[in-house]
């Protein structure tokens, strides 16, 4: 597939003002009001964009210039709410934010994707309301305006973006730097919503591309000993996709059986590495298998994988978590590790919300197709791979904690910054 047309450009040092992150909804009072403005003026001109490019084919050269710049000022006030950048953004949706979004230039478009352009849309915009951006009413009752834009930025950053911000704003206060994981999954939140939003406004003819990899710059990923390993074809039985949920349902009650042991190895694994600073190696295999287990129950449950997982929890299946054998664990981190644990489990709960938008959408083009989308694939794996991560982390596996990146695999060329947090 080539290069999607709508791309995020990043240039951020991690830098944080302490003062500014403080007082951050406090400083952004004048830009809700001006994107509420700005908003109400696009849905009015919205109706005269949809109209004309219904007839000529594409979105006429001021049209076009007039929601570039909304989408890239409302990409920049989420960059600036999510904390995913630290300058203070300008009103008029200039390009040159250090995180910056790309639009392409007016292009014609197939007449029928111009005519079904909300309907068409609405699939990615809810996913973009689970990774970055809320969506707020802004229709009333006619065909026209049905048939546009309806739905815009809500004024913020909404779910996974907002969690990133949420920890951030911590994090920030304590050290002065966005940890790293998190900003890049914060940006890629809110880049996928600059992809719907310029889909919905008819700036591109591209549909939102949710792959981590296809949205823009190459995301960090630290070395961890809980790794993802992915040998999915994206082929899916539309027999078993039809009957998923009821296929799931003895690995459901297994895995809630399973559990109830794992809480309890839980518990005593970490007694034991709190005085022999390490895990004991059958309590680290018991919960190895469970953790890989639950991965691969939910990777099937919402067609991140398609064959049928077996109940023990053995490596092999095609959405799969390496876990390394036991290692030294700082005994102080162990001692407080559930306290510790809690960011991930919130941030771990807003990528969860995300897998079930994946599995409900793939569920539907996978009856149709017979395949996943590549991009919800790549989304839903990188969920299970963070919840996998933390069920680590809290079972006192490991002391790394988990890495937010929203990455596949490692990029070749650098390393992130040492001294960027691992959240």
């Amino acid at each position: 597939m080539t290069e999607h047309p709508v791309r995020l450009q990043l240039d951020d040092d991690l830098r944080r003002s302490r003062l500014t992150v403080f007082f951050r909804l406090l400083l952004a009072i004048p830009h809700f009001i001006w994107l509420v403005l700005w908003s109400i003026a696009v849905l009015v001109v919205g109706v005269v964009g949809w109209v004309a490019a219904l007839i000529l084919g594409r979105l006429p050269d001021g049209l076009h210039r007039f929601f570039a710049a909304y989408v890239r000022y409302a990409t920049h006030l989420g960059a600036y709410l999510g904390l995913v950048a630290n300058p203070y953004p300008s009103f008029t949706g200039e390009p040159g934010y250090p995180l910056d979004v790309t639009i392409p230039e007016p292009q014609p478009q197939p007449r029928w994707t111009i005519a079904l352009r909300l309907p068409l849309a609405v699939p990615a915009l809810l996913l973009a309301a689970a990774l970055g951006s809320g969506l707020s009413g802004g229709g009333g009752g006619n065909a026209a305006q049905d048939s546009e834009a309806q739905w815009f930025p809500s004024t913020g950053v909404g779910g996974v973006a907002a969690v990133c911000a949420f920890l951030g704003w911590f994090a920030i206060l304590a050290i002065g730097r966005m940890p790293n994981g998190l900003r890049d999954l914060g940006a890629y939140g809110v880049g996928y919503a600059a992809q719907a939003y310029a889909y919905l406004l008819l700036l591109t003819d591209r549909y939102p591309n949710s792959d981590p990899e296809a949205l823009g710059p190459p995301w960090s990923l630290h070395e961890h000993p809980v790794r993802l390993e992915l040998a999915d074809d994206l082929r899916r039985s539309r027999v078993t996709v039809l009957f998923r949920l009821l296929l799931a349902l003895p690995h459901l009650v297994w895995l809630t059986l399973w559990s109830v042991a794992a809480f309890l190895a839980a518990l005593a694994n970490g007694v034991v590495a709190f005085v022999r600073g390490r895990s004991a190696t059958p309590l680290h295999r018991f919960l190895a298998a469970y953790i890989r287990y639950a991965a691969h129950v939910g990777a099937f449950l919402f067609l991140v994988a398609n064959p049928f997982p077996g109940f023990v929890g053995a490596p092999g299946y095609p959405v799969d978590i390496a876990i390394d054998p036991p290692a030294p664990q700082r005994r102080a981190i162990t001692f407080f590790r559930l306290f510790l644990a809690l960011p991930a489990f919130i941030l771990s709960a807003g990528l969860g919300a995300a897998l079930c938008v994946v599995g409900f959408l793939g569920w539907f083009a996978a009856l149709f197709t017979g395949r996943m989308p590549e991009g919800l694939r790549n989304l839903g794996a990188i969920a299970i791979r963070y919840t996998a991560q933390t069920h680590v982390y809290s079972a006192v596996l490991s002391d790394r904690y988990p890495y937010a990146s929203p990455a596949l695999r490692r990029p070749e060329q650098t390393e992130p910054p040492a001294e960027a947090l691992a959240l």
